[in-house]
C-alpha cells in the first residue's frame, strides 16, 4: 500500500514548495521598483528555467541512469496549456495586482489559489474533495473576500485585488493541467514551463518598449525566480505525485501566510483587524485540509506508465531488463488489477470515481 513515508515525502514537497514561494512575493514587491510588472515575471520565469536547464545539464555529465521518466509526446498538450496559465498569465497578473496592493495582505490573496485548485480538480477533473476540505475552501474564500475589499482611498474598484485573484485562477488550471504530467521529470517540467514562459513574455515586454535593468537588480531576479518559481515548483510536481492536486493545493496554501509574515518585517507595514480576522479564517481552511484522512475500499484498473517508484503493494512487477535490486528506479511497467483498502490520496495510482 502507499506507505506512510510516501505521505509525508509528499506533505514535506508541498510545504517546501509553499515556504519558497511565499517567500518570493514580497521580494518580489521590492524588485517591482526597478523594472514594469510585465518585464519582471518575464524575467523571474527566465531565470527559473535557466537555472533549471543548467541543473538538468550538469546531471547528464555525471552520466547515470534517468531517476525520473521523461516527457513524451502525449504530455505536450498538457504542458502547453500549463506554460501559458501558469507560467504566462499568473506570473503577469500578480505582478500588476502587486504594483498596487500591500504585500502582506497580496501574500494572504494567493490562498484563493488552492480554493481554486481544489474547485477545478473536484468539479472538472473529477477528483474526489469531501466535505472537510470543502468546508475549509469555503474559509479560505471568506478570508480572501475580508482583504480584498480593503479598499485604497479614493478607489472603487480593487484593482490590484481581483488581479491577484486572476492570478489564482491561472495557477489553479496550471495545477490541474500538471498533474496528468507529474509521473514525469518535475526539473524538466518546471524547466521547459520557465524557459519558454520566459522567453515569451520577455520578448513581449521589449516589444512593447521597455529595457532589461542593470546588472544586479537583473542577476537578483533570475536568482529569485530560479529558487521562488523553479526549485518550488519542481517541489510541487513531486508533491502532486503522492497527494493529488486539491490536496497539495491545501498545503501549498501555507505559501501565503509565509510571505505575508515575511511583508511584515520587510516594508513594516501595520495591518488592521480585518487582515487578522482574514488570517485567522484562512489559516483555519488550511488546518481543516491538512487534518483530512481518506479511506474505503477502491479498484485499481490495469494501468500501464512510466514514474520513478519502489516495489510497495501497487508495484508488484516483473522486469524484462538486468535488475540490480536498487530502488526508487524507473522504467514502464503494468499495474495488474487491484481490490483494497487502506488511507489514499488522489495520487498517480488513485484516481478513482467515488
Amino acid at each position: 500500500m502507499k506507505t506512510n513515508h510516501d505521505h509525508w515525502r509528499g506533505i514535506f514537497n508541498a510545504l517546501a514548495a509553499a515556504a519558497l514561494f511565499g517567500l518570493s512575493t514580497p521580494l518580489a514587491k521590492v524588485l517591482l521598483g526597478t523594472m514594469p510588472p510585465l518585464l519582471l515575471a518575464g524575467l523571474l520565469y527566465a531565470g527559473s528555467g535557466i537555472g533549471l536547464c543548467v541543473w538538468l545539464a550538469l546531471r547528464q555529465l555525471r552520466q547515470r541512469p534517468a531517476a525520473e521518466a521523461p516527457l513524451t509526446r502525449a504530455d505536450l498538450p498538457w504542458l502547453a496549456g500549463a506554460v501559458l496559465f501558469g507560467g504566462m498569465l499568473g506570473p503577469v497578473l500578480l505582478m500588476a495586482g502587486l504594483a498596487q496592493t500591500p504585500a502582506s495582505t497580496a501574500s494572504l490573496l494567493l490562498n484563493l489559489e488552492s480554493v481554486l485548485t481544489a474547485a477545478l480538480a473536484w468539479v472538472v477533473f473529477r477528483e474526489n474533495v469531501d466535505r472537510r476540505v470543502f468546508l475549509g475552501m469555503l474559509a479560505i474564500v471568506a478570508g480572501s473576500v475580508l482583504l480584498s475589499w480593503q479598499r485604497p482611498t479614493g478607489t472603487e474598484v480593487p484593482w490590484g485585488a481581483l488581479a491577484i485573484a486572476g492570478a489564482c485562477l491561472c495557477w489553479a488550471i496550471d495545477n490541474n493541467l500538471t498533474r496528468p504530467v507529474s509521473g514525469g521529470d518535475p526539473v524538466q517540467i518546471a524547466a521547459i514551463k520557465g524557459g519558454v514562459a520566459g522567453t515569451i513574455t520577455i520578448a513581449i515586454a521589449l516589444l512593447a518598449g521597455y529595457h532589461l535593468p542593470a546588472a544586479l537588480p537583473l542577476l537578483a531576479t533570475g536568482l529569485l525566480g530560479l529558487v521562488g518559481y523553479g526549485v518550488s515548483l519542481v517541489l510541487f510536481v513531486l508533491a502532486l505525485r503522492d497527494l493529488g492536486t486539491a490536496r497539495t493545493g491545501a498545503y501549498f496554501s501555507t505559501a501565503p501566510f509565509v510571505g505575508a509574515a515575511l511583508s511584515l518585517l520587510l516594508f513594516a507595514e501595520h495591518p488592521t483587524g480585518m487582515f487578522w480576522l482574514a488570517g485567522a479564517l484562512m489559516a483555519l481552511g488550511v488546518w481543516l485540509h491538512v487534518s483530512e484522512r481518506h479511506t474505503h475500499e477502491h479498484t485499481h484498473a490495469a494501468l500501464v506508465h512510466n514514474h520513478r517508484h519502489r516495489h510497495d503493494e501497487h508495484h508488484q512487477h516483473t522486469h524484462d531488463f538486468p535488475w540490480d535490486g536498487n530502488e526508487p528506479h524507473t522504467h514502464p511497467h503494468v499495474h495488474e488489477p487491484l481490490i483494497h483498502s487502506h488511507p489514499h490520496y488522489p495520487d498517480l495510482h488513485h484516481r478513482h470515481g467515488h
